[in-house]
């Protein structure tokens, strides 16, 4: 596997709350990945929601586009990873999980990957590894030496509990987002 890591310029797209540090573009066998780093700080009011029992929810999505000098670049790839982080009292563990559709009740909670972890620092550093999301084929990507990719990542503040999300308009505790658009390289596997 062979992958680059972009670091992040100081000019990059980011909104109050998160930084997208590193983008990487990854070929293997069975296909093409996005990897990224993002850098936030959890506010103090959000924290206080989770202690509650309160779960919150991150999206991380990238696409992937093909440049043509004759119309707009079209879209040859892209993924959406959803991640829900929420505090287990009785355990007095904190519980994320990671599925590739939205985690809506119970239902989205059946495909999905669960890993506990014993801190907040220690969920909340998982979050901020956005590993090996799966842009697509190989063949659908193209062979461009170079791919134009946009990531974002943000706090999904509509899939918190009704109170929650009109308490949350306008207040920018909860505007944790950041959004990048770069040329990657994607060097093939030796």
């Amino acid at each position: 596997m062979w992958a680059a890591w972009l670091p992040a310029p100081a000019a990059a797209q980011n909104r109050p709350g998160a930084s997208i540090t590193q983008m990487r573009l990854e070929q293997a066998d069975d296909g093409v990945y996005l990897g990224a780093a993002v850098q936030f700080e959890l506010p103090s009011l959000v924290e206080e929601v989770l202690d509650k029992g309160i779960a919150i929810y991150f999206v991380a999505e990238a696409e992937v586009y093909q440049e043509r000098w004759y119309w707009a670049d079209r879209k040859v790839g892209q993924v959406a990873r959803h991640m829900r982080l929420a505090y287990q009292p009785l355990t007095r563990r904190w519980r994320l999980n990671v599925s590739p559709v939205p985690i809506t009740g119970a239902a989205g909670l059946g495909i999905s990957l669960n890993q506990n972890f014993d801190t907040l620092a220690d969920a909340l550093d998982a979050i901020k590894r956005v590993g090996r999301m799966r842009l697509g084929d190989v063949n659908e990507i193209g062979d461009d030496p170079l791919h134009q990719v946009t990531f974002r990542f943000r706090l999904d503040t509509s899939q918190l509990p009704r109170p929650f999300q009109i308490g949350v308009v306008g207040q920018a505790d909860w505007n944790i987002s950041a959004e990048r658009t770069a040329r990657l390289a994607l060097e093939k596997q030796r």
